[in-house]
């Protein structure tokens, strides 16, 4: 447990951190699902859309911190390439 003061302020900090990093992750796993749902569906357009609106909240948690930049860059290129594999 935290002793010091120093290490206790740091224990309420990571938890306040955590939440928001949770949320945010949360947030963005939606996002890629609804382009999930949209590509097993097999409307373009919908799909399409939807990675619109994905693109820049991936990117948002790579500069949050929440995802590396290898990671978000893997997940669009992948969702990208089964967009343009739906005929």
């Amino acid at each position: 447990m935290a002793n010091s003061p120093q290490a206790k302020k740091r224990a309420r900090q990571n938890e306040r951190r955590f939440a928001v990093n949770k949320a945010r992750r949360s947030r963005i796993r939606t996002y890629l699902r609804n382009v999930e749902e949209a590509i097993a569906s097999g409307d373009k357009d919908a799909a399409a859309s939807a990675l619109k609106a994905a693109q820049p909240e991936l990117m948002r948690g790579v500069t949050k911190g929440v995802y590396h930049k290898n990671t978000a860059a893997r997940k669009m290129s992948r969702l990208t390439s089964r967009l343009k594999a739906m005929a």
